[in-house]
Formats: C-alpha cells, sequence, structure tokens
C-alpha cells in the first residue's frame, strides 16, 4: 500500500526551502513510489523529502544541512538500478539529479567532454557522434545517466574492446556529506599524485559523495562497424572459439554468447526468427574502425571459427538482418519479463570458466526446477542470469531464490568469479557479498566509508556498507523487502 505523509513541519524540512529556491522542486507528501524504488519496483523505501537540485551549490548546501542533522540521503539518477541502490531508508532526503542534466562543453583538443551527473547516455553519445568523436561505455540501459553509470562502474557489450566506465571518467567534481566540494582527477592523461580518489568513487554506488560534474573522455569516431553471427553444436564450443579470437588479436568490439533456447524466447516475444535456427549456441560479433581493418579481422574469425568446429559463420552486411538480429539479442530480458517476473543477475567469472558456470546453471535448473536463463558478454565472463519466478507465491519465491541464489554465487566465487560485474552491490547482493568475501576487504571498505562520511548519512547500509548507526543493516533489508509496489501484485 501507497504510504501517504500527513502535512510536515519539521524545522529540517522547512529549512529545505531557503535552500531550494524553487518550491517544486521539493516534494514532501506524498512521494511518487519510483522515487522510493529502482527500476524493478519490487523493494519501496521510505524519505521524507524528494529534492531536485540544479547546481553544485544547491547540492552542497543541502548535504551540508543533512549532515548537521544526521538526514539520510540517497543520490539518484534515472532510477534504472536494478539491485536497490536507490531505495531509500529513513525519514531522510532523496536527491534526484535528473535536472542537473547539461551537457557544459566539448574540448577536441584534449578529447574531453564536461557534463552534469543527469545527462541521459544515449543523448550524451548522440551529442559526441555528430561532432565526430565517440564515447564507447555501453550498457543494455541507454536511458540510464552518466552518473550513475559512473556510481556503479556500468559496463556493457563494447568493454571486450573498449573497457569500461572507469576507463572515460577522467575528473570529478564531488560534494562530500558534510557538503565540502572538491575535484579529484582532470584533463591530464597522466597522475600518480598520491593516491588516486576519483578511482575510489567509481563504482562506489553512491556511498562515499555526490558527483555532480564529470570530464569524460572521448575517442574518434569509428569510420564503420560490421558484426558477425557464428553458430555452433554446442556453448563449449563457442566459449572455446571466444578465447583464440582473444588470442589472435583480432578486436571485435563486443563478443555476446547466446543458446538457442534462450534466443526461442525472444523470438516468440518479438515475433522474429534468428538466423541458422539448428545450432544450439551462438557467438554474435561486433568489429568497428576503418573498412580494411575490419574485413581483415573477419577473414582471420572465418578461419578461427572453421578450427573451432563453428556449424556457420554469417557476415550480417545486410543492416536491416544486422538490427534485426542484434534486437533480438536486446530483447532477452524484455522477453523473460514479458512470461514472468525475474531476478537479474550479472555475475562475473573468468572468461575460460563460462561454459563450466552456464552448464552447472543447467544443471541446476533441471535439479532444482527453477527457470534460468542465461546469457552474456563472452569476451569478458559477464554471465547475465534471469532467475524467473513462475507460478511461485511469495513465499515460495522468496524461499527458492534466495536457497538457489546462495548455490550459484558461491559456485561462482568457487570458480574464481565474482558477484556483480555491471549492476553493483545494492540491498539486493549484500548477504551474498558478504558471504562471499574477505571479511579484511570489507573492513577496508568500510573504513574509507568513514573517511568520506564520518556519519554515515549517505546511501548507508547499501553496497558493501555493513552498519548503520551502530547495528548491522539486516533490518534495513527486511524493511524494504516487505513493502511492496502494485505492480509485484500482477508480477507472478
Amino acid at each position: 500500500m501507497k504510504k501517504t505523509w500527513k502535512p510536515l513541519q519539521d524545522e529540517w524540512i522547512e529549512a529545505l526551502y531557503s535552500i531550494i529556491k524553487e518550491p517544486d522542486r521539493i516534494q514532501t507528501e506524498p512521494i511518487d513510489t519510483k522515487y522510493l524504488s529502482d527500476h524493478l519496483g519490487r523493494k519501496i523505501g521510505t524519505a521524507r523529502a524528494l529534492v531536485f537540485p540544479v547546481s553544485t551549490k544547491e547540492v552542497s548546501d543541502l548535504l551540508r544541512h543533512a549532515d548537521e542533522h544526521n538526514i539520510p540521503v540517497t543520490p539518484r539518477g534515472a532510477g534504472t538500478n536494478l539491485v536497490g541502490s536507490t531505495v531509500p531508508h529513513g525519514e531522510g532526503i532523496v536527491l534526484d539529479f535528473s535536472r542537473m542534466n547539461h551537457i557544459l562543453g566539448l574540448d577536441e583538443e584534449t578529447f574531453t567532454a564536461t557534463v552534469e551527473p543527469g545527462v541521459i547516455l544515449e543523448e550524451f553519445q548522440t551529442y559526441a557522434e555528430e561532432r565526430g568523436f565517440f564515447y564507447p561505455p555501453d550498457p543494455g540501459e541507454k536511458k540510464a545517466t552518466i552518473g550513475g553509470n559512473i556510481s556503479t562502474n556500468a559496463g556493457g557489450m563494447r568493454a571486450v574492446k573498449y573497457g569500461v566506465t572507469r576507463d572515460y571518467v577522467m575528473g570529478l567534481e564531488l560534494v562530500l556529506a558534510d557538503g565540502r566540494i572538491l575535484t579529484v582527477g582532470g584533463k591530464n592523461r597522466k597522475d600518480t599524485s598520491g593516491l588516486d580518489l576519483k578511482e575510489i568513487i567509481i563504482g562506489s554506488e553512491g556511498t562515499l559523495a555526490v558527483i555532480t560534474k564529470c570530464i569524460l573522455k572521448l575517442i574518434p569516431k569509428p569510420e564503420e562497424s560490421l558484426s558477425v553471427l557464428i553458430s555452433y553444436d554446442s556453448l563449449k564450443s563457442g566459449i572455446e572459439s571466444v578465447r583464440k579470437i582473444i588470442q589472435a588479436n583480432i578486436n571485435p568490439t563486443a563478443v555476446e554468447f547466446i543458446e538457442r533456447k534462450v534466443v526461442q524466447l525472444a523470438e516468440d516475444y518479438l515475433h522474429l526468427k534468428f538466423p541458422e535456427a539448428d545450432a544450439k549456441a551462438y557467438l554474435l560479433l561486433t568489429f568497428d574502425g576503418e573498412s580494411r581493418e575490419i574485413q581483415g579481422n573477419i577473414e582471420r574469425l572465418q578461419s578461427i571459427a572453421d578450427i573451432c568446429g563453428a556449424k556457420s559463420v554469417r557476415i550480417l552486411r545486410d543492416k536491416d538482418e544486422a538490427a534485426e538480429v542484434w534486437k533480438i539479442r536486446g530483447a532477452l530480458v524484455t522477453s523473460v519479463e514479458a512470461v514472468s517476473e525475474q531476478e537479474p543477475l550479472d555475475i562475473v567469472v573468468p572468461i575460460n570458466r563460462i561454459d563450466s558456470f552456464v552448464n552447472f546453471i543447467n544443471e541446476l535448473e533441471q535439479k532444482r526446477g527453477m527457470r534460468m536463463i542465461c546469457f552474456g558478454h563472452a569476451g569478458d565472463g559477464n554471465v547475465h542470469l534471469c532467475m524467473v519466478r513462475g507460478e511461485r507465491d511469495d513465499a515460495e519465491w522468496n524461499r527458492d531464490l534466495n536457497e538457489n541464489l546462495q548455490i550459484i554465487y558461491h559456485k561462482a566465487y568457487e570458480l574464481g568469479g565474482v558477484v556483480s560485474g555491471e549492476h553493483g552491490i545494492g540491498i539486493s547482493k549484500q548477504k551474498y557479498f558478504f558471504k562471499e568475501t574477505n571479511p579484511v576487504n570489507i573492513g577496508l571498505m568500510n573504513q574509507i566509508k568513514n573517511a568520506f562520511d564520518r556519519k554515515h548519512i549517505l546511501n548507508e547500509g547499501n553496497s558493501y556498507v555493513i552498519k548503520q548507526n551502530g547495528t548491522d543493516n539486516s533490518s534495513r533489508i527486511d524493511r524494504t523487502e516487505c513493502k511492496h509496489d502494485k505492480r509485484d501484485e500482477v508480477a507472478g
């Protein structure tokens, strides 16, 4: 049931209006539940105020005020997060950055752009490409903000060639929890002047500081792009090909693996057909660069595919066919959601263990009776896994999901993997992360948290943060899990 706040007279809330001069940029009663959740909408938190800042000064004044009054603050971008990182708790403030969404400039001489954190990824990519530049980070959710991408170190399909968001963040303007403003990094390509505080902020899920400006590295726009679909009789053959492709240094932009049973879901959902329907597994690759370079790399790719026993190599020169193939790849998660509620995972294992991990999942699916859909980024070992609810009621779903996740995450770590490659920890993965991670690592992370945010007001209890006002965070997780949006009532 939606929470409705009574009229508020708290002094700290009244003081917000002296910081934010336009009353329409402050909401207190009621707050729309979409601002209290993430993209999935299954965990609904609590807050007393929703604020839309438009400047670094406003953010600084707001955080100084929150720090003085011990008010929890939850930074928020577009709300596309999948692990509860934007779910607030307590009687605090949700700080929404959707109105700090300006591209502040492009410096052609240093190949950098400066943007505010609320800039939408796809809009920035379009802006850069129209000017002959290229911003490579390409996570699946193009409506996410740049600030959100930085906070989770978002990856995506292009990571195998170009790396992840971290590799393109050169500088950040930050506001600390007590309101102090600082800049870390800049337009210099090298910097060994002390500890790299910028790198600590990237991927910290809003727990250390609030990002108010971003200096991003750009590269020249590639001349051309071409995709190739390789079909196999087994996933193992496909994964073995990936290792040889990387060793051959033919430099694909993306290398995606998909099993036939997963493709079938998207075909049914979109009413489209995938080429080479008699295969058991596929690799979908993209190459970009100069035309001659691409052609040479594809010729070498064909030789590798032949050596590895591929059924076929299909060069997708027809743009419509290529677009249709990538549309099917892009709809895999949506096609699952159309059938049932699902829990999305983004586990990473070493690239030579992908087939072992996926085979383990397929066996576990049969043993445990829960549908598990695997696909992902073969070039960097990032396995996306949809845990499908099916007809389970709430109690069965929570029990079975928890039991299966414990098994799956333990297997991932056993293979040398980790709990997340792109989505972050949030609150959904905390207990599995804590169980599998060395306490010394977690302790050091929390010492860093203490140094940045001594009162623990920023996204407290999220990600690696193990304390909330002197207690563990389990009570917070329970509170958010027992509150449901109306979307949950029909999700099964």
